[in-house]
């Protein structure tokens, strides 16, 4: 109660608080290090409605840092973007095999779609896998589509394995321009697109500016290293993602 007191000091803090979240969501949110942690995971809660036992692995999973992370990568785009996307996604409830291809991971995502989308965030919507798109009299195949409720933006997913390369950046810009033209609703917003590499070029990506273009670019993680090894390797991506951003606020 004295941590807590000395960590909320304003009466209408607490009030807020109080209302929204439990004091075993509060012992949970404590403990953490920073102003802007507790304060993700306070908003998380209240416009989530998540439990004690979910907050738990969010917390354990690092869904902070991994969201700032993709939050640096958004930085010159719209602010709605912020807080909805993460690098890297675990998809190590996927149990793929050795040697997995793009359809096999396609399949283990289709198979457990719940999990993928409490991974990717709440406000996605299944829509369709492997769009169909004629251009040119040629056939072309969006992996998934989803839609973004509160976004109100169709996200054009594109699931790839190994390195990003930058001749993804014309496919996915292609599938945006169709989806733009023939699949938008006249109460949404442009499409957008989300990467989904087993591993990021991040000087690549950056160089490319595909944020500028409603691009995204993750890691997925089909295997979590220990635990230790984890929080270092997240840490690490997470303050080159800080120092991007401030070199970014400085230049402009």
């Amino acid at each position: 109660m004295l941590q807590f007191a000395e960590t909320f000091p304003q009466p209408e803090i607490v009030a807020s608080l109080s209302r929204q979240l439990s004091w075993s969501h509060i012992l949970n949110i404590l403990p953490l290090q920073t102003k802007e942690q507790r304060e993700f995971y306070i908003n998380l809660v209240a416009t989530e409605n998540i439990g004690v036992r979910d907050l738990r692995e969010r917390i354990s999973k690092k869904a902070f840092e991994r969201t700032q992370i993709a939050n640096a990568q958004l930085s010159q785009t719209s602010n709605d973007f912020s807080n909805n996307f993460k690098d890297p996604y675990f998809f190590d409830f996927l149990n793929l095999p050795h040697g997995f291809l793009e359809g096999d991971l396609e399949e283990a995502i289709l198979k457990d779609l719940e999990k993928f989308i409490l991974e990717v965030g709440k406000g996605f919507a299944f829509v369709e896998r492997q769009k169909r798109m004629i251009i040119d009299g040629e056939d072309y195949y969006l992996d998934l589509l989803f839609f973004h409720r509160k976004l109100r933006r169709l996200v054009a997913v594109e699931l790839k394995i190994g390195k990003f390369k930058a001749k993804f950046k014309g496919q996915i810009e292609l599938y945006l321009k169709w989806l733009e033209k023939y699949e938008m609703q006249p109460n949404e917003l442009p499409p957008i697109g989300l990467i989904l590499c087993t591993e990021a070029s991040r000087e690549q990506i950056e160089l490319l500016e595909m944020h500028k273009d409603g691009i995204i670019v993750a890691e997925y993680w089909t295997e979590l290293p220990p635990r230790k090894e984890l929080e270092k390797k997240l840490n690490i991506a997470y303050l080159q993602a800080k120092e991007n951003l401030e070199r970014r606020k400085s230049l402009s």
